[in-house]
Order: C-alpha cells, then sequence, then structure tokens
C-alpha cells in the first residue's frame, strides 16, 4: 500500500497567487484524510482533480486560522451535494472549540450542515483501519495546543518464489493465504506453513506530517525514520530571530532534523512570500541534499 499526497496549500498565513492557505490531502488505501483545511481547500480540491467523494477524516494540526478557515465552506458545499458520509475532525480541545463555534455561528449551536463528529486529540494513537495507523504527537507553537501526525503501514513479510516452487506451491489463492499467515494443503496431502514460504520482515512505510513547530526539539523521535517527512520552513536562517518571535521554523532547522533522525525525503511547505524558493531550497539542500518544496497541487507518492 502506498501514501499518496495532494498538496492542496501551501502557503504559510498570508496566501499568494500561487499559494494556497494550508491544507494537504493522504489518499492511502480505501480512506482519504485531509490534514489541515485552510481558507479555498474546497476550490483546491476541484482544481486538483481530487474532488469531494469520501472525505472521511479531517486531522487539525492546530487552531490558527490560516488552518482551519475553510472549514465552514467545505461543509457547506458537502451539504449542497447532499453528502450523507460521515466525516471526522480530529483536533486539540481548543482546535474543535474553534471549529464548533464556526458552525454554531453558521447552522447554530449544537448544529452542523453535514454528518459530524469532532474528537480531541490525545497524544499516541488516532485512528486505525486495515491498511495503516495513524498516531499524533505534540508540538511547540506559540500559544496554541499543536500537534503533528505519523501515518505508518505495518512490517511485512512477503512471499518467497524460490520456496514456493521448490515446494510445488500453484498459483492461486493457495498463496494468499499463506502471505496472510494461513498454512495450506496441498493435493498430496502435505501441510505448508507460512513460515516455510515467507521472508524476513520488511519495514512498512512511515509519513510524518508536522504542521507550525516553533523547535525541533523532542522530534527526532517522532520523524525518525520516515519514508517521507513534510514540514514547515516558514523563514531562512538569517531571520533565525524572527521566526522564534513568530513561532516557526527556519528552513536550516527542518534540513538539521531531517538529515539527524535518518529521514529519507524532507518536504518543505508554509512557505512566505518573502522569499523565493530558489532561497529556501538552496539552504534546505545545504544540509540535506534530499530535499523538495511543497508547491499547490503537486503529489507526491510513499
Amino acid at each position: 500500500m502506498t501514501f499518496r499526497l495532494i498538496f492542496l496549500g501551501t502557503s504559510a498565513s498570508v496566501p499568494s497567487a500561487e499559494r494556497n492557505h494550508p491544507a494537504l490531502l493522504v489518499e492511502a488505501g480505501s480512506q482519504r484524510v485531509l490534514v489541515d483545511c485552510g481558507e479555498g481547500t474546497q476550490r483546491q480540491l476541484l482544481r486538483g482533480g481530487a474532488g469531494f467523494r469520501r472525505l472521511d477524516r479531517l486531522l487539525l494540526t492546530h487552531a490558527h486560522f490560516d488552518h482551519v478557515l475553510g472549514i465552514p465552506g467545505l461543509f457547506s458545499t458537502l451539504r449542497l451535494r447532499q453528502s450523507e458520509d460521515l466525516v471526522t475532525v480530529h483536533g486539540s480541545a481548543d482546535t474543535l472549540d474553534v471549529v464548533a463555534r464556526m458552525l454554531a455561528g453558521l447552522w447554530g449551536e449544537g448544529r452542523a450542515p453535514i454528518p459530524l463528529q469532532l474528537v480531541p486529540l490525545v497524544p499516541g494513537r488516532v485512528f486505525e483501519v486495515d491498511e495503516f495507523t495513524v498516531d499524533c504527537f505534540q508540538v511547540r507553537h506559540r500559544d496554541t495546543d499543536s500537534y503533528g501526525f505519523v501515518f505508518e503501514t505495518p512490517a511485512r513479510r512477503h512471499l518467497r518464489s524460490d520456496r514456493l516452487v521448490a515446494l510445488g506451491v500453484p498459483d492461486g489463492p493457495i498463496r494468499r493465504d499463506l502471505a496472510e499467515g494461513r498454512s495450506i494443503s496441498l493435493p498430496d496431502g502435505r501441510t505448508i506453513a507460512p513460515e516455510a514460504v515467507l521472508g524476513p520482515p520488511e519495514a512498512g512505510k512511515k509519513l510524518v506530517i508536522v504542521g507550525d513547530t516553533e523547535t525541533t526539539d523532542g522530534l527526532p523521535d517522532r520523524v525518525g525514520g520516515a519514508d517521507l517527512l513534510v514540514i514547515e520552513a516558514t523563514f531562512l536562517e538569517r531571520d533565525a530571530t524572527m521566526a522564534r518571535d513568530y513561532g516557526h521554523l527556519t528552513a536550516a532547522e527542518a534540513a538539521s532534523l531531517a538529515a539527524t533522525s535518518d529521514v529519507k525525503q524532507l518536504v518543505l511547505t508554509h512557505i512566505s512570500g518573502r522569499y523565493s524558493d530558489e532561497e529556501i531550497l538552496a539552504e534546505a539542500v545545504r544540509t540535506f541534499t534530499n530535499s523538495l518544496i511543497a508547491t499547490d497541487l503537486s503529489t507526491l507518492t510513499v
């Protein structure tokens, strides 16, 4: 199974003509999960060809308006499309309070335009499905209760074709049983156990998404070994003092985190219009070569 990411919005708090407010769609197996929902996200879903079908869950990193103001418009559109799908919104208690107050101002206290449940985040497991798990962890960003997210598939053991051939196991559903850990019986009466044909465990895929954060302290344990790390890079190192004042990272800090945490690929987002992409990327690749800058409607697969 793979994770497919569609970057719907990659700007910092002030959008530009090229960059919308933050939002990222993760498609994995049968699930579509939206991480943050900045203003204009519903239009970005259309522009990117993702549409409104099966928006199963919304994960909110924190309560700042550039990450949540798209929610009323998106929910209004889902209502007009007569969607009956349940949308689950996960966020910290203060983030969900902002969401509830926005909805109450438009549709009345305790009401929502679509089937909806609000689920407070606590560090640890957010949800799990057959294909993957999602966990959350706290990050520091100014005066908010902010979270990052880890999407992870389980370790797998693959069938060894040489052993299958040597043992005379025919093609077909019988091999699926072995792959899923069940013993099988062959027509000649032999019983084949999974251990006889399975290779060693191979690590699953790990995707880590961090919204706004003012420090990388404590993050190496969370992002370590990630196949892909998506994290903000709002400032350059020459403006590190300003970054501290506003509660954000520099591109150099994000790259250093990736370099010291065995991350395979780094994607920088929450891009400020005060810098060119070339400047940001140049600062990052000096420390971590496999760095990219996200652009609106770009896609990546893990």
